[in-house]
């Protein structure tokens, strides 16, 4: 778990002396006094043990700029739709509840409120009276506890099993054989065995679903374990009334083959989710274990929690940076591939910014701890993804909507299949009571809860891998639905840094315009400065901001600086960004700097074209370079001279004539146009992240993840829709089915269960994206 302990590390005057006790959950050593190592493994020990979180959860809320307050938090035992809506009523029913928000598929439950922040927890015990287990939301601690529900799980899968199995054994003999043939002793003692093998698996198996039922029924609340667990009891009750009776027919077999295949499919259903979720823990087990921290002359294992500004952290070769930092001491290559998604190593030296989670490859550093492991940007990473897994979107909104009307639809369709069957039909009550318990159990809506949640969490799990970073819970949803695309130049299309090509220059002008441009930060003049290696002039170098330089050498003044501050009329343009050099005794002398093309630029707008997207460029350049740029990629469309109110025009103008705009540019600069455009995506370092004005962020210097983000956005969106195809066809086909009796409790626990998996399985068809790639 320590994944920053390497043990007979060499560091000076190396010591752990002070670390105390092994931690109760993982085993690794802690600070005297504490039982455990860090928040997480308390977390994972506590729900292991089924004890209750003693910790006040609301402390891990974050305060609002309203002045509300919102938590995020594990939530455990939500199994349908309509669990979701029991917790989400639950909780708007209380007066100081703003919003809540439970995702079945990451398991979490978002919720705000008003007023004192200690009203947080009064809502917490409410949910978790109805049964539900809250816990801090920790990736990690989660995964191995989640583990362990599987086990246990797997565990009433193998009981349920054996009796089914032998029961039906039994069954056998009673199917092919009649009491006139048998006799009914024989029969009844066959009736008494089963009920031996069947009446023990049911009440160790069943508790799963007894246990969620019976929690939220006191609440005075149903969800999909309450008509399970029903159907359950009464097969078993009216098998036992048989039995005593000396009846023909028993049920011991329906309830544990019901319970069979029922744990199966939650078993599987878990495991599928928990794939699904798989991407975040990685990120954050990143973050988990203990940091080696300089003390004077000693270093001490302390966790990571214990972390703090300030801090020196050492880092040996092939361990993973514990926090955001900046080096203090030492020159290494840094894997910084989790954050940047570049391959390549990164050469690292002294004053330079390294991220928690990133891997130290060549030589050991000292790295000054800039931010806690909650503010570290790796976390950032997370919350931004459980942010778009999370997301009240169009088709979340409609998933909830159905859920709210279909739960008291089929209710009252199962009652109406019982009242049919008892006042039309001769059968025994018995019988229609199955006949409606089969019609609750068929018609439960699991595969509706699951059409949304699971792709929009595989979506964001694959978008991250790309380094690509949805920063809204809505923002995949729009991109799928534009027609438009507008590209900034600089920093968007190209690569925008400036490089002056191979000098071809007299040395005597390029010693003095490098000598000036070294006094000056524009990029301009950083270009220039930095493509001369000769010696620099003593210059005393004036800067007129918006014009350019001026500097006095050998008693004549010379000026560096744009075309119209120094009054140069001449019929040449440049196809890039220029600098002019004028003095005394001197013809203007032009410098033309180049901005070089992103490599995948032309193969990107090639692709989008062909896919009927309108592309447009629009830049604040000059037309010269805006051209070149256009003609270089294939754009016809192109606008320069354009400030950032005009761009933020023309995107308002192409909406209003009812197209949907993607608007691609520079996060920091161009916040009017992208604020304005449908959706937006920007190009980031890993500085900037969390201020982008970006609806959806991509890293790396190249712009193949704009092309995957939209193609990850059409075909979740064709997934949604297919997932609500397959849940409404499912029903259409199954539902008249189990009214006319055709359906038993076990074929209906095996068709709803397989409804849920065929929804799980068509949204990890969300994989195929890569391939859909390669080959376009």
């Amino acid at each position: 778990m320590a994944e920053y302990l390497i043990s007979n590390f060499d560091t000076p005057d190396n010591s752990v002396d002070q670390m105390g006790s092994e931690c109760l959950h993982c085993g690794e050593a802690c600070p005297d006094g504490r039982e455990y190592c860090c928040e997480g493994c308390h977390s994972a020990q506590v729900i292991l043990k089924n004890e209750p979180y003693e910790t006040s959860l609301s402390q891990f809320s974050e305060a609002l700029e309203d002045g509300s307050f919102k938590v995020t938090l594990s939530i455990s035992g939500v199994h349908c739709a309509s669990c979701i809506q029991a917790i989400e009523k639950k909780l708007l029913s209380q007066r100081h509840i703003q919003s809540a928000r439970v995702n079945m598929s990451t398991e979490r439950l978002s919720f705000t409120w008003r007023g004192e922040q200690h009203l947080g927890d009064t809502s917490c015990r409410q949910i978790e009276a109805m049964g539900y287990a809250l816990r801090p939301l920790d990736q990690v601690a989660l995964s191995g506890v989640k583990s362990e529900e599987e086990k246990l799980l797997f565990k009433a899968i193998a009981a349920s099993g054996f009796a089914a199995g032998n029961i039906m054994l039994l069954s056998v003999g009673l199917w092919t054989s009649s009491s006139d043939i048998m006799g009914l002793a024989v029969r009844d003692f066959l009736h008494w065995v089963s009920a031996l093998i069947a009446l023990p698996a049911v009440a160790y198996a069943g508790q799963p679903f007894f246990k969620s039922a019976w929690s939220v029924l006191k609440e005075g609340y149903t969800n999909m374990d309450v008509p399970i667990s029903l159907a359950i009891i009464l097969a078993s009750c009216m098998s036992i009334f048989e039995t005593i009776n000396h009846g023909e027919h028993v049920y011991f077999d329906s309830a544990v083959m019901l319970l069979f295949f029922l744990l199966i499919g939650r078993y599987l259903d878990a495991r599928a989710r928990g794939k699904a979720r798989e991407s975040a823990a990685n990120l954050l087990s990143k973050l988990v274990g203990q940091a080696r921290i300089k003390v004077g002359n000693s270093f001490d294992m302390i966790p990571l929690d214990q972390v703090m500004p300030e801090m020196i952290v050492y880092v040996n070769v092939g361990e993973n940076i514990p926090t955001d930092g900046t080096i203090l001491n030492g020159t290494s290559d840094i894997d910084m591939s989790l954050i940047t998604g570049e391959s390549l190593p990164v050469s690292s030296q002294k004053g330079d910014r390294v991220y928690a989670g990133t891997t130290n490859l060549s030589s050991s550093l000292e790295i000054q701890v800039s931010s806690k492991k909650e503010q570290s940007l790796l976390n950032t990473i997370v919350s931004m993804m459980e942010t778009a897994e999370q997301g009240n979107a169009r088709f979340v909104r409609l998933a909830d909507r159905a859920a709210r009307f279909y739960t008291p639809a089929v209710h009252s369709l199962a009652l109406g299949t019982f009242l049919f069957w008892v006042l039309f039909t001769t059968i025994p009550w018995q019988v229609a009571l199955l006949h409606s318990v089969t019609v609750l159990i068929i018609t439960c809506p699991c595969a509706l809860g699951l059409a949304v949640p699971v792709v929009q969490v595989l979506a964001s799990s694959l978008l991250m891998r790309h380094g690509i970073l949805p920063k809204s819970g809505d923002a995949l949803e729009k991109l799928a639905e534009i027609d438009t695309v507008i590209f900034d130049k600089t920093g968007t299309l190209t690569k925008g840094i400036l490089t002056l090509p191979s000098p071809s220059h007299p040395q005597e002008i390029m010693q003095l315009a490098a000598s000036m441009a070294a006094q000056s930060s524009h990029p301009l003049s950083r270009a220039l400065a930095a493509q001369y290696d000769g010696e620099l002039l003593p210059l005393t170098v004036q800067e007129k901001v918006g014009s350019g330089l001026q500097a006095e050498w050998e008693g004549k003044h010379y000026q560096l600086g744009s075309r119209r501050w120094l009054h140069i009329s001449s019929d040449s343009d440049s196809e890039g960004a220029e600098l002019w050099l004028k003095g005394p005794g001197l013809d203007p002398y032009r410098f033309v700097f180049q901005d070089e093309l992103k490599t995948d630029s032309a193969e990107l707008i090639t692709f989008l074209q062909k896919t009927g997207l309108t592309v447009h460029l629009l830049s604040g350049d000059r037309s010269s370079e805006v051209l070149t740029v256009a003609e270089k990629v294939g754009i016809r469309s192109w606008y320069a001279d354009m400030k950032p109110s005009d761009k933020t025009q023309f995107v308002e103008n192409l909406q209003q004539e009812g197209h949907k705009v993607l608007f691609v540019g520079d996060g920091l600069n161009d916040a009017p146009a992208l604020a304005a455009a449908h959706v937006s995506m920007s190009p980031s370092t890993a500085i900037d992240i969390s201020q982008n004005a970006a609806d959806i962020v991509f890293q790396g210097v190249i712009l193949s993840p704009l092309k995957t983000a939209w193609l990850t956005s059409k075909l979740s969106a064709r997934l949604i829709k297919q997932n609500f195809g397959l849940a409404i066809l499912y029903n259409m086909i199954a539902v008249p089915f189990a009214i006319l009796g055709y359906v038993t409790p076990m074929i209906a626990a095996i068709a709803m269960s397989s409804s849920s998996l065929v929804v799980i399985s068509n949204s990890f068809r969300l994989r195929l994206v890569r391939a859909i790639q390669a080959n376009r």
